[in-house]
């Protein structure tokens, strides 16, 4: 397959793409290879790998699709929405690579749900973007003139950072009357240029020479660079220094520490006296790396670590040695400085992928993570063994090279164990060997797989009768071990029947805080217990519940008076007890009976003796009401008795009910009727006196106007009469005979006798009087206005 992003300039470049399909640990891998020339723009087509990984764009977009690199920098993006690769930016393979060839770019394209893993591969192709270049403008020599032909003086080497044809080829040295050049090869197939002197120089002739040294590559168009060469021609010295070795080797181990001799050179100079005395140095076309690390010294040629070492940077050095005498002679040799890797790297975790938090309901072997562990070491140094506490329900599976998955062993659960530190240890089998640990927090979300619960089964609640409604009776409280919604509790009240009504008519129930209230007033008379069940639900799907049974108790309160029953209070009879002045200390009078129908404390009466004509003849029984004497009666004893007795109850606060009771202290029926009158009157005058005030007053105006008609119609009847009787001689009509007006009233005092009296009464109160009655007559002589019979009740 060819790219369609190369320049028509450079060469072609094929695409070539591997599909490699595995199935393992879950994960799916394929690798892809693309060639693409460097200084591409940016945002050009590298490869589509949709149609070479066989990915839809829908699958690329669901599975969440991205490049993971082992290094930080990302040369090349995914364009999902296309499925393509595409340069994020311009690419200088000089840069990236050096002098690497193959220059490559390696990366994975993940894929996840299910997880995928795709290797891809992307070679970066030089083309011929660099000249060769030397590092200084100009070259300056000073050659004595007793030099003999054949002298060779090394040249500072170009630099073309381009590899292959692209590279350094041939010098060129011009003008040649003196001088001709070497190009030679080192053994890493590097090119160097030395300069040969052909004809001996002199110096009377021509003190200084100027050349002209060109380097050029092979590329297409061909680049070139060049440097001035000036030769500075001496006296005298015609020796030149000789080294030993043309080329020394070394190896030395990254962790050498500074100061540290890696090697001493040594050079001879056949002449004798101050022209043989010889000093060291780095060559100028030694790089800047090797001598910013090494130190030569310049008399002994002691070669000193002057840096820190490191194998994963720089595997080994290329050092140019020169050794110059007084003359200006010199001679170059090279030392090859080889790097011996240490385990001195820790491996390195990376998480590229991380599902958290999983479902507490997950399978065992689900993938939660994915991860990349490199050390940079080699060899056993940089083989590494990952793994986790054997404690966890996890385990770790090796997936690929350098690759791993975090998947779950077991089953998990949440309420157990929410949330694991999983410390993930990786290390490698140098010596002494390295490991890094690196701790992640993995939260196990909630599935609803638990009911609320109620702490008991059954619950009983108190309130008072006669309570507010709304008012709170009782709270119940259900806990859900799920969390979340799946713990989010509601209450409902399940509609039961309480006496024939439905609950919700009696209570309702708060959905969030579980608070239950009355919605009515409750009557402890009426009900005095009843249950109802309340439900709690979660918020989960399907969402649980369960049932709590709360019993609701009425309590009591004194919202009841005591109700007298005996004596029966009228206002239309008078009611009198009686008793004989022959009677003894304890006599019972009566017994004042009442009830309560408060229940309980509220319902213990107790009776007191509020007002008596005498408290020193009579007391009220505390706990049974009854009335009896506490001394003997006597003649001084007045015949009229009137007690006010009180009747409490034991409530807080209490009730109270009164009732007055008569009492006759007499002998005989007519010593008791001869104070009867005075008792209605008392009673009158005290208890009607306002109502009697107003009444005389509109009686007073009735019978004014009443008297006024009478007195006209009287003087009219009798004017008539008159008339009539002197029309009839006499003969007046027969004027019927009326009985007096009685009215019975029947008691239900003790008495067992009934007695019917006469009582006449006028409007002057002082002539009123009362008799017995054994018989009607119409002739009966009464001086009163009014006579009204009725019957007295009286206890014999």
């Amino acid at each position: 397959m060819e790219s369609n992003s190369r320049p028509e300039l450079l060469f072609q470049s094929t695409w070539l793409v591997l599909f490699v399909c595995l199935c393992g640990a879950g994960l799916a891998r394929a690798q892809v290879r693309y060639s693409i020339p460097e200084e591409m723009a940016k945002g050009s087509l590298v490869g589509n790998i949709m149609e070479d990984l066989g990915l839809d764009v829908k699958r690329l977009k669901s599975g969440r699709a991205r490049i993971f690199t082992e290094d930080s920098s990302e040369y090349v993006g995914l364009n999902a929405d296309k499925g393509t690769l595409v340069l994020k930016e311009r690419i200088d393979r000089e840069e990236l690579c050096a002098q690497v060839s193959p220059c490559s770019l390696h990366f994975q394209i993940i894929v996840e749900n299910p997880m995928e893993l795709h290797r891809i591969d992307v070679e970066i192709l030089d083309i011929n973007d660099n000249a060769p270049a030397f590092e200084r403008k100009e070259i300056r020599f000073e050659i004595s003139e007793s030099a003999p032909p054949g002298a060779r003086f090394s040249l500072d080497s170009a630099k073309d950072p381009d590899v292959a044809i692209n590279t350094l080829q041939t010098y060129l040295l011009n003008p040649t009357d003196h001088f001709k050049w070497n190009t030679l090869s080192r053994p890493d197939g590097t090119k160097y240029v030395e300069m040969v002197l052909q004809i001996a120089l002199d110096r009377e002739k021509q003190e200084e020479h100027k050349l002209i040294l060109t380097a050029y590559d092979g590329g297409t168009p061909q680049k070139s660079g060049s440097v001035k060469v000036n030769v500075i021609v001496l006296d005298a010295n015609d020796n030149s220094p000789v080294f030993s070795k043309s080329l020394y080797r070394v190896t030395l181990p990254e962790n050498a520490s500074k100061a540290t001799i890696v090697l001493r050179v040594s050079a001879t100079d056949a002449d004798q006296g101050a022209n043989d005395e010889v000093t060291y140095s780095f060559s100028r076309s030694t790089g800047s790396s090797a001598s910013s690390v090494f130190n030569i010294d310049t008399f002994s040629g002691d070669i000193t670590v002057n840096g820190m070492l490191d194998y994963e940077k720089v595997k080994h050095y290329e050092i140019d040695v020169e050794a110059t005498d007084k003359g200006g002679l010199t001679d170059t040799s090279k030392v090859l400085v080889g790097i011996t890797d240490v385990n001195d790297n820790a491996p390195v975790i990376s998480i590229i992928s991380f599902s958290n938090p999983i479902p507490e309901d997950s399978a065992p072997e689900t993938v939660i993570a994915m991860l990349n562990i490199k050390d940079l070491d080699s060899g056993k140094n940089g083989q590494v063994k990952c793994s986790i506490s054997p404690d966890l329900p996890f385990r770790i599976k090796s997936s690929s090279t350098n690759f791993y998955s975090l998947v779950s062993d077991q089953a998990l659960d949440r309420e157990t164990v929410s949330e694991y530190n999983i410390t993930i240890t990786a290390a490698d089998d140098g010596s002494p060997s390295f490991s890094t640990n690196k701790t992640v927090t993995l939260k196990i979300s909630d599935v609803n797989d638990n009911a609320p619960l109620f702490p008991r089964q059954s619950y009983t609640a108190y309130v008072f009768e006669n309570n507010s409604p709304g008012m709170s009776i009782f709270s119940v409280k259900a806990s859900d071990k799920d969390s979340g919604n799946n713990a989010h509790i509601s209450y409902l009240l399940d509609d039961y029947q309480v006496n024939g009504l439905s609950a919700s008519a009696c209570i309702s129930v708060n959905a969030e805080s579980g608070a239950i209230l009355a919605v009515r007033s409750f009557d402890f008379e009426q009900i005095k217990e009843f249950k109802i069940r309340v439900k709690a639900q979660d918020g989960g799907s399907p969402p649980l519940s369960s049932n709590v049974t709360v019993k609701i108790m009425i309590q009591d309160q004194n919202d009841n008076a005591p109700q007298v029953l005996y004596p029966v209070q009228t206002s239309s009879s008078l009611v009198a007890e009686m008793v004989p002045r022959s009677a003894d200390v304890g006599y019972l009078v009566t017994k004042v009976v009442a009830v309560d129908v408060d229940s309980g404390q509220n319902a213990w009466l107790s009776y007191k003796l509020q007002k008596a004509t005498d408290r020193a003849l009579f007391e009220v029984g505390l706990q049974n009401g009854e009335i009896r004497t506490i001394r003997q009666v006597n003649d001084k004893d007045a015949v009229k008795q009137r007690l006010t007795v009180v009747v409490e109850d034991n409530g807080q606060p209490s009730r109270s009910a009164t009732v007055n009771v008569n009492v006759a202290v007499a002998d005989s029926f007519p010593e008791v009727l001869s104070e009867f009158t005075d008792f209605t009157r008392d009673k009158e005058y005290n208890d009607n006196l306002t109502f009697y005030l107003v009444l005389a007053l509109a009686v007073v105006s009735f019978l004014f106007i009443v008297s006024i008609i009478a007195i006209l119609s009287v003087k009219c009847y009798r004017w008539r009469r008159e008339h009539m009787f002197y029309k009839s001689n006499g003969n007046l009509p027969v004027i019927p005979s009326y009985p007096p007006l009685y009215a019975d009233v029947g008691g239900t005092g003790t008495l067992k006798h009934v007695f019917n009296y006469e009582v006449c009464g006028t409007t002057d109160p002082r002539k009123s009087d009362m008799k017995y009655i054994k018989g009607i007559k119409d002739d009966q002589g009464c001086s009163f206005d009014k006579c009204v019979d009725f019957t007295v009740f009286l206890s014999c």
